[in-house]
């Protein structure tokens, strides 16, 4: 069973990352046309879950939420408590 932990965490944070990355690029298009925006709650929660990397990439790489202080300060809460949380169990 514990074999097995890396393996299903390893696909857990690729699928979330694929999905926050995704929400990131979204909301950078919707803002960028003036369509209807995702919610911050929703990408902080994303990353929370395990795609903070996924969402470290999209800002990396389309510049999307980079320069949001409070943005920001948020996202790395929930980098510090996703990885907390992982080295407890």
């Amino acid at each position: 069973m514990i074999a097995t932990l890396p393996a299903v965490a390893g696909g857990w944070y690729a699928c979330t990352s694929i999905a926050c990355y995704l929400a990131y690029t979204r909301d950078k298009r919707a803002a960028q046309t003036g369509r209807r925006r995702t919610p911050e709650r929703t990408l902080l929660l994303l990353g929370l879950i395990g795609g903070w990397p996924g969402g470290l990439l999209a800002q990396r790489l389309v510049r999307h939420k980079t320069g949001k202080m409070s943005f920001q300060v948020k996202f790395w809460i929930t980098v510090v408590a996703n990885l907390a949380v992982l080295l407890v169990v």
